[in-house]
């Protein structure tokens, strides 16, 4: 059976964890001599309905530094275009190349690639979820905070698929994680519960000061998101106290992680000052990219799994 990751919850805590370990070794070893080549003869489609830049740049570097080929397919470049199902693309793929990552919009058209493909499917973005840039995220604050367990992570925004991938990441790794989100913008119920089940401290609130009071990583994201330009002005409105402005991080711990996925508008979610000041690790963030989705790959294509 292939190996797909979908979700954070997919790679268990084990897994995630040796995702963060190889992605740190990649970091560290990136253009010594010696290098490590596990793609070499492998080809990688890297399907992308909706565009992109990091997760594009990240994936399209990681397969050629780890030895293999990355074919990259974008709907105005591909039948997908013209409105070819997802299942005829995927029966097609999956005969020609050893793995495919997919950005795409509603997660039922990820489960359709699944469903019809023989070899390891990413998530590289849903509407729904982003896990490949959570491991990104882990990643910059494991190396920053030296641990994980032990910090507050804060939430500030819209409870959209970066909130979800935060939530299930607390619940794979028992973190404890606060989320603030107006209302009529937060996350599922079932996704926090499903968290807490598993053993993560999550909560959701509607003032940013709460949930940034002792903080050691706050993490946001734009206020909308694509496909949602048209509630952009609206949207603004309803999330005008959300911005992380200076203000804000003087309630958080002194030597506070600051975070965004990026691309960011500043003076809308983030300021200026804060995302190019001392606590931003937004481009370390940014980085990671490249050296958790080669990790995620190699996670993806190991036969001993």
């Amino acid at each position: 059976m292939p190996r797909h990751l979908l979700t954070l919850t997919d790679l268990g805590r084990d897994g995630l964890i040796r995702i963060l370990e190889l992605a740190e070794r990649f970091r560290t070893r990136r253009g010594r001599p010696g290098a490590e080549l596990p793609l070499v003869g492998k080809t990688v489609a890297l399907v992308f309905e909706k565009p992109s830049t990091r997760t594009r740049v990240s994936l399209e570097v990681a397969v050629h530094e780890l030895g293999g080929h990355p074919l990259v397919l974008t709907k105005s470049g591909s039948q997908m275009d013209r409105g070819e199902p997802v299942k005829d693309m995927a029966r097609v793929l999956t005969r020609m190349v050893h793995a495919i990552t997919f950005r795409t919009g509603g997660v039922e058209r990820l489960h359709e690639m699944v469903t019809h493909c023989t070899v390891p499917v990413l998530n590289a973005l849903t509407d729904q979820d982003h896990p490949m840039q959570l491991l990104a995220d882990l990643q910059t604050v494991l190396r920053v905070r030296k641990r994980l367990g032990g910090l507050k992570f804060a939430w500030v925004g819209d409870g959209n698929n970066m909130a979800n991938s935060w939530i299930e990441a607390a619940g794979v790794l028992g973190l404890d994680l606060v989320l603030a989100c107006p209302d009529g913008y937060l996350p599922a119920p079932e996704r926090v519960s499903r968290a807490c089940a598993a053993g993560g401290n999550v909560r959701v609130v509607t003032d940013p000061a709460a949930a940034t009071e002792g903080a050691h990583v706050i993490s946001t994201d734009v206020f909308a998101s694509m496909g949602q330009e048209a509630e952009q002005q609206a949207r603004l409105r309803v999330f005008a106290g959300y911005r992380l402005t200076r203000d804000l991080l003087k309630r958080a711990a002194s030597d506070v992680v600051v975070l965004h996925c990026l691309p960011a508008h500043r003076g809308e979610e983030i300021d200026e000052e804060v995302l190019e000041g001392p606590h931003s690790h937004v481009w370390e963030q940014a980085e990671d990219r490249l050296h958790s989705a080669k990790a995620a790959l190699v996670w993806a294509m190991e036969r001993d799994g």
